[in-house]
């Protein structure tokens, strides 16, 4: 009997299993699109708007593949990062001054929110992909990226916000989760995933001033684009490379570290750097929402 997994925030049991699998056998001339519409259908899996999480679904699919749990047909169309391929448009190209200045000069920022399929989200891509240490890759799931501009409007950041981590011992000890809490609002926390200042910009204070102005739109932006409101905000930083200075001085709060291992790691053979985990709550009732 296959014990029950959690992918995607979902919990799937060995009936769960075996649907996808009959749904293999009996549609054979599916791709993969069709069957994870038809997943969100019988599951009637659905976000806080009422719109199928077909996204969510199709890469549940490819992480039940990757464990070995079932075989995918080829996909359709290879996108494995085809856009960061592409040449940059001459807006997207770096500045050659340095932006050197305090921060009184810059203000007021302008915060924008980064629209799927919109001249700034391939600006965003682009800029992440070339100056974030980490690269970047299409997001998947519920998510949401600002480019931030300064008064000038020149390009001076880029935050971008995904999926929270599914367990994190320190984290869930300091909101107060047992499992099953965890299980049942985890949809309520997002991560921030990337924060870039770009290279050629020294300000003094503008990582945590930019922090700021983030973190009081965020609820409000995913509640208009998903239908719910986020009540706390985590991160990761390493250890060994930054010292999150700047989330300290927004009113980030440490709230413990990592064990060195991945969220993949199910077998805890993959080792990873150690980062320390920050909390920031949006709403002064946060435990309560997060808890009940």
């Amino acid at each position: 009997m296959t014990k029950s997994l959690v992918i995607q925030g979902r919990e799937l049991s060995g009936a769960d299993l075996d649907l996808i699998r009959r749904l293999q056998v009996e549609h054979r001339e599916w791709g993969r699109t069709r069957l994870s519409e038809e997943l969100c259908l019988r599951w009637d899996w659905r976000n806080g708007r009422g719109q199928m999480k077909d996204m969510a679904a199709r890469t549940l699919l490819t992480k039940l593949e990757r464990r070995g749990h079932i075989r995918l047909p080829r996909p359709l169309h290879q996108s494995s990062g085809r856009w960061r391929k592409r040449v940059a448009a001459p807006e997207v190209a770096e500045r050659n001054a340095p932006i050197d200045a305090v921060l009184a000069q810059l203000r007021p920022l302008g915060v924008s929110l980064v629209r799927a399929g919109s001249p700034d989200q391939r600006l965003f891509n682009t800029l992440l992909e070339r100056h974030h240490y980490l690269g970047h890759r299409r997001t998947v799931g519920e998510n949401l990226g600002y480019l931030v501009r300064d008064a000038q409007g020149r390009e001076v950041g880029c935050v971008l916000f995904g999926s929270a981590a599914w367990k994190c011992a320190g984290r869930d000890a300091w909101i107060g989760w047992d499992r099953r809490s965890r299980e049942a609002k985890l949809g309520l926390l997002t991560n921030n995933t990337r924060f870039l200042i770009l290279p050629w910009v020294r300000v003094p204070h503008l990582a945590s001033h930019l922090l700021g102005c983030v973190a009081r739109r965020l609820s409000a932006d995913w509640q208009e684009k998903y239908g719910h409101r986020i009540v706390a905000v985590e991160t990761f930083v390493e250890r060994e490379r930054f010292r999150g200075t700047c989330y300290r001085a927004a009113n980030w709060v440490r709230v413990g570290a990592t064990q060195g291992r991945t969220r993949n790691d199910r077998d805890r053979r993959i080792r990873s750097t150690v980062k320390e985990v920050y909390l920031l709550a949006l709403d002064p009732n946060f435990r309560r929402q997060l808890c009940a």
